[in-house]
């Protein structure tokens, strides 16, 4: 796994100088070997996802909204490790609103996202779901080495980008009805006189009907989306023998996992020895939208998910051929993946110093291996330049991803530059939070564990209010405030009692830790303010003045 400040190279730097650093080389794996995993394969948010393989690899894309840089990219050999080799962008300008200016972007930014390769290079289609509401294209001939902005399109909710045989190329996207637009062959603009027409598919059902995803097969052409008619999602395959349709439909999946409703929307992926997977997400509540994996069988030309054909998520998944053998089943390895909380202030970073260095504010971080760590310890330095209210209209918080079945994470923060009405501290971040907050008031350092929730207008995502419910305080020892260790526990396993809890912890000396506040802190998930799963969240604001300093470090 690589290491924080690694991934803060990738945060804070350009696109084209943060992402030309070679990964980390993938464990090594045995070839002809199979291994089991359990579902939820990755049990952390990554909603809409795409996945394509080149040669050897598996891409994997999801959407992160109003997280930066946005996109990530994670690349595996074996669909069980995965690590994030690049980020589609490093931040979005189009509006203040990615500054937390003149409104957020809450649960908009960067929407579902479609992965493609065709002759040489690497293309990635989603649709900036804000004002302006454009799609953005993106290229590059490796992952690895970054993305460049290759041009802009009209709003494509959704969208599916298909590059034919003929090397025509198509978009197809829509919410409801499904309709096919064919791009000019430099994927610049629609194509003059193309074909622009909505689809004839037979059986469509009413309600919710998006996320499409297209694959060719056989000379089929096949249109997988997401359906929920009523009695539960499913996932739909369309098939035509002509691209403009009409297309037959056949219910392809239609499982509950783990107590939890239907999973879909996803798509299918072709393995190295010509065995297929769907891979699909699932809603599960306060850690958001995980990922299943499950055999993809060609029946009768159909493309039917589930152990046996039978449309049925399977507990436990084995996967064929070039994959690190394990005795045991278990969940992919998915690297932590940071970010931060809309548009970072670059000039109020810096990499954590070495020990009798100052730390440099607003610099391209220096390649990642300068700054690897021995300790277990690494981190960053923040500090103030803007006055905020609450921890959702503060800059450069940096945040990350929950995982199940359990997850626990402590950080660090020396809190001793810190200024008068200063707030520094660790949260289990979303519309509804859990917070714990080290505040500097009257000279007097104390620590509150708060239940917070905010509320945002219908068209800018405005923040309109923050409510603040502190549930317990305590005061931190004149003299001794210098390091306070912040441990936040969750818990999304199926079978526990308290599914979906947080529950709150400090330290003084880092061994031993205390509870505080909330017992069993409810995490919940609400598409209509963040839009996404409960994210760990490191954060540090003003509330006064600006100038404070805070040095924060993460535990693995």
């Amino acid at each position: 796994m690589r290491k924080l400040l690694s991934a803060v190279c990738l945060l804070m730097a350009t696109i084209a100088v943060a992402q030309t650093t070679t990964p980390d080389a993938l464990p090594e794996v045995t070839a002809s070997t199979k291994i089991k995993v359990k579902n939820p394969f990755i049990w952390a948010d990554a909603p809409d996802p795409d996945i394509i393989r080149v040669g050897d690899y598996y891409y994997l894309v999801t959407t992160t909204m109003h997280m930066f840089p946005g996109a990530p990219i994670m690349r595996s050999k074996d669909l069980v490790h995965w690590e994030t080799v690049s980020y589609l962008f490093d931040e979005i300008k189009d509006t203040p609103r990615y500054d937390l200016k003149e409104g957020t972007v809450y649960g908009r930014g960067q929407w579902a996202t479609t992965l493609r390769y065709h002759k040489g290079t690497f293309w990635a289609l989603f649709v900036a779901n804000d004002d302006p509401h454009k799609s953005m294209v993106f290229k590059t001939d490796d992952p690895a080495k970054g993305w460049k902005l290759h041009s802009r399109l009209p709003a494509y909710h959704d969208s599916s980008l298909f590059f034919d045989d003929d090397d025509r190329v198509y978009v197809f996207s829509g919410s409801g009805d499904i309709t096919l637009v064919e791009l000019n062959a430099d994927l610049t603009g629609e194509k003059p006189g193309g074909i622009r027409k909505k689809l004839e598919l037979r059986g469509k059902p009413q309600g919710l009907h998006e996320g499409s995803r297209v694959v060719k097969h056989d000379g089929m052409y096949y249109l997988l989306c997401i359906a929920w008619p009523g009695s539960g999602r499913e996932e739909i395959a369309y098939r035509s023998k002509n691209i403009e349709g009409p297309y037959d439909s056949k219910v392809i999946l239609k499982s509950k996992l783990g107590g939890f409703n239907f999973a879909g929307q996803g798509t299918i992926v072709d393995g190295k020895h010509g065995e297929w997977y769907g891979v699909m997400f699932q809603d599960r509540d306060g850690v958001g939208r995980v990922l299943t994996i499950e055999p993809c069988s060609w029946i009768d030309g159909w493309p039917v998910l589930g152990t046996k054909g039978d449309g049925i998520i399977p507990e436990v998944m084995t996967l064929d051929g070039d994959c690190e053998c394990h005795k045991e089943p278990t969940y992919a390895v998915i690297e932590k993946d940071y970010q931060w909380n809309h548009n970072y202030i670059k000039a109020d970073i810096a990499p954590l110093p070495q020990k009798g260095e100052k730390p440099e504010f607003g610099k391209p971080m220096r390649d990642p291996a300068t700054y690897r760590q021995i300790t277990s310890w690494e981190g960053v330095v923040l500090k103030t330049s803007q006055v905020c209210k609450s921890i959702y209209d503060a800059r450069n918080t940096l945040t990350w991803r929950t995982w199940g079945p359990t997850c626990s994470d402590t950080i660090c923060i020396d809190a001793r530059k810190m200024k008068e009405g200063d707030c520094a501290g660790f949260a289990a971040l979303n519309g509804d939070s859990g917070v714990l907050t080290i505040k500097l008031n009257g000279g007097q350092y104390s620590l509150t564990m708060s239940e917070e929730n905010v509320s945002l207008s219908n068209n800018t995502k405005e923040i309109t209010d923050v409510k603040v419910k502190e549930v317990e305080t305590v005061k931190l020892p004149k003299g001794k405030v210098g390091k306070i260790y912040l441990r936040i526990d969750g818990d999304f396993d199926d079978f526990s009692r308290k599914r979906d809890t947080a529950n709150f912890y400090y330290s003084l000396d880092g061994k031993t830790f205390t509870r505080i506040g909330t017992a069993d802190y409810k995490m919940r998930f609400d598409y209509r303010r963040l839009f996404m799963g409960t994210r760990y969240a490191a954060f540090y604001y003003a509330t006064k003045q600006v100038g404070g300093q805070v040095s924060l470090e993460l535990k693995r």
